[in-house]
């Protein structure tokens, strides 16, 4: 995944988080991110990620990202790894499991497409 050339730059950050802030009418059929309290979940990470000094990472919010049914959802590059982040306490599980440690949360990761 990526196409980075030998004479490439550095990534600036080793980690990028994005997380949906997709804000549809309410009653859509498919939801949104923005009602389910993703903007509390990417503040809350980027405090989070500032707190525990974790060095590398952007926490950023994203519009659609076209999976608002599964939300809130967030993408992790350069892994391309999706999850469901519904709580404070998810979060922090990918804090500590994802970025931190290297692996992965199998129980908050959204199913293939």
């Amino acid at each position: 995944m990526g196409n980075r050339l030998p004479d490439d730059p550095a990534p600036y950050f080793g980690t990028h988080v994005f997380v949906c802030g997709n804000r549809r009418p309410a009653g859509h059929e498919r939801g949104c991110c923005a009602s389910k309290g993703s903007e509390k979940i990417r503040d809350y990470m980027k405090a989070r990620v500032k707190e525990l000094k974790i060095q590398g990472v952007r926490v950023n919010q994203a519009g659609c990202l076209d999976r608002c049914e599964l939300g809130p959802c967030a993408v992790l590059y350069p892994e391309g790894i999706w999850y469901r982040l519904d709580s404070f306490a998810a979060v922090e599980q990918v804090l500590e499991r994802h970025i931190q440690a290297g692996g992965r949360v199998p129980e908050l990761m959204l199913p293939e497409a």
